[in-house]
């Protein structure tokens, strides 16, 4: 119950401070700045929806994501990503079926912030 109550606070901030305008005002302006760089303007408006959305549910800015961009940004796509990415302590104390699963989800996390980093490369973000 008190998490509505959380919620409902937050809406009714969001509504008194013109957030929803500030926030349209802002979609249309990068959108049409979007436009005129020749970037497709339905991909960055849902793009900037998306984050308006997470924004509001409170979610945190991922912090593999961010190891994966980084990584990208500065090597590029590498042929041993996943050993990168891996947290040896953790790896090294796992038995041998657990190591496999940790490297396919480990991979299957890679494949995700790849997506998303091409995803926002494509859209100049």
């Amino acid at each position: 119950m008190e998490d509505i109550k959380i919620l409902a606070r937050a809406a009714k901030s969001r509504l008194k401070t013109n957030y929803w305008e500030d926030c349209k005002k802002s979609i249309d302006e990068n959108t049409t700045e979007a436009k005129l760089k020749g970037i497709n303007e339905q991909k960055y408006k849902s793009s900037l929806c998306d984050k308006v959305k997470s924004e509001i549910k409170g979610e945190k800015c991922d912090e593999f994501y961010l190891k994966v961009k980084e990584l990208l940004d500065t090597e590029g796509e590498v042929s041993d990503a996943i050993g990168r990415l891996c947290d040896r302590e953790v790896y090294n104390s796992l038995s041998y079926e657990e190591k496999q699963r940790y490297n396919l989800e480990l991979s299957n996390k890679y494949l995700f912030a790849l997506a998303r980093y091409r995803r926002e490369k494509e859209l100049g973000l």
